[in-house]
């Protein structure tokens, strides 16, 4: 019978065999780990957030029939604007605005009570965003 550290030793040297000679000398190097984005500002997580209630709020108004929809889409162009100085912090912004938009398209198809109450809601919530912001890092 074969004792249990013969096989782990027989294991490696068939894996050590099946290995050319000098192969881990000319593998190819791994890829770079993707830098840090440079353009990360301390507010980002509030402006994601932010984004994310303009896209549910163009959502959820257009749905009850609001004739102010197109209003909250303007405004997260006006963020993007703003805000998106780079192609990857514009696709962070869009990217959150759309899943305010595909989340809520998810569940409502019509307007309900419960829709109001989530529009009130992200207005509340999209004002405090927009004041602390402002008061905490002087940006819109």
């Amino acid at each position: 019978m074969l004792k249990p550290a013969f096989l782990v030793a027989a294991i490696g040297l068939a894996v050590a065999m099946a290995t050319p000679v000098g192969a881990a000398e000319h593998a190819p190097p791994a890829a770079p780990a993707p830098a840090a984005p440079t353009d990360v500002k301390p507010y980002d997580p509030q402006l994601l957030r932010l984004a994310e209630i303009l896209g549910a709020l163009t959502y959820l108004r257009g749905l009850c029939g609001d004739k102010d929809a197109d209003a909250w889409h303007k405004r997260m162009q006006t963020l993007l604007d703003a805000e998106g100085t780079t192609a990857i912090r514009k696709e962070r912004l869009a990217g959150a605005f759309n899943r305010g938009i595909e989340g809520y398209a998810l569940s409502y198809r019509t307007c309900t009570v419960n829709a109001h109450l989530i529009i009130e809601r992200f207005l509340a919530e999209g004002s405090q965003i927009a004041k602390e912001v402002e008061n905490r890092f002087g940006a819109t």
